[in-house]
């Protein structure tokens, strides 16, 4: 795995929590991918399809939502900063969804950073727990793809 020198909490703060969001959305897609791989075998479009669905605003923000009260009180302050923070929604996601996204990936990003191993492998068992558990929002089959 790469190395890198671990930040502090202050150093962390001064990242903008659309910076630490964008490091905690490969974060989550990567721990995503890695169970989609290693759960079956399966042609890799298909695992490919079922990723995005997974990944999507609207996931994730049912997986923060579901695991909040789980969160110590920092990791929901950090939740609550990168929900707030100033970035434009996507036309196809909605706003509340997008930013509780937002949020979600921000904590990852931080703990990625800050070198919480424990923790981020924690929250990521406990996401893809609560996400595996139920199947998400069906990706769109050939037929429906072509048409687009």
């Amino acid at each position: 795995m790469l190395k890198f020198e671990l930040l502090d909490d202050k150093t962390l703060r001064q990242f903008s929590p659309v910076t630490l969001a964008y490091i905690g959305d490969a974060v989550f897609e990567l721990a995503v991918r890695s169970r989609l791989v290693l759960s079956d075998r399966r042609k890799i479009r298909d695992v490919h399809l079922d990723a995005v669905a997974r990944v999507k605003a609207s996931s994730q923000a049912r997986l923060v939502r579901g695991l909040f009260d789980e969160l110590l009180p920092q990791e929901q302050e950090l939740v609550r900063w990168g929900r707030n923070a100033k970035s434009p929604v996507p036309r196809h996601a909605d706003p509340g969804d997008y930013r509780m996204s937002t949020g979600f990936e921000t904590l990852l990003g931080y703990l990625y950073l800050h070198g919480d191993s424990e923790r981020i492998d924690y929250l990521l068992n406990r996401a893809l727990q609560l996400e595996f558990w139920d199947e998400p929002e069906q990706p769109l089959d050939n037929s429906e793809e072509e048409r687009r």
